[in-house]
């Protein structure tokens, strides 16, 4: 029995070490394809993080396979509480540029 358990417990510990590594070598790498904000967008900073919410809306209705459309988005119907009534008309134009810019680029680099 101590034979075994001499054999078994180092070859368990440099298995569990290997895999973390593996794991994290797995959350690091990111597809080059990914459409990215990259700070193009000029504007109030409530207008940017529209547009950067307009850009993850149309990675996530791609990846869920629903219509491709940035008025059909539930944050353009509905914005965040954040969002005050009076600019929110601002908030859906910018959210709609990020929205198409997302998918312009994944267009381009062959999907997200």
């Amino acid at each position: 029995m101590k034979k075994t358990t001499r054999f078994v417990m180092p070859l368990a510990a440099v298995a569990i070490l290997a895999s973390s590594s593996v794991m994290t070598l797995a959350q690091q790498t990111q597809s080059p394809a990914t459409a990215q904000y990259n700070g193009s967008f000029a504007g109030s900073p409530e207008q940017e993080q529209a547009y950067k919410d307009g850009m993850e809306a149309a990675k996530l209705d791609t990846l869920a396979r629903r219509k491709i459309d940035p008025t059909s988005s539930h944050l353009y119907k509905n914005p965040p509480a954040r969002v005050k009534k009076d600019q929110r008309d601002a908030y859906r134009s910018a959210f709609t540029s990020g929205y198409n810019k997302a998918i312009n680029d994944a267009k381009a680099n062959g999907g997200f």
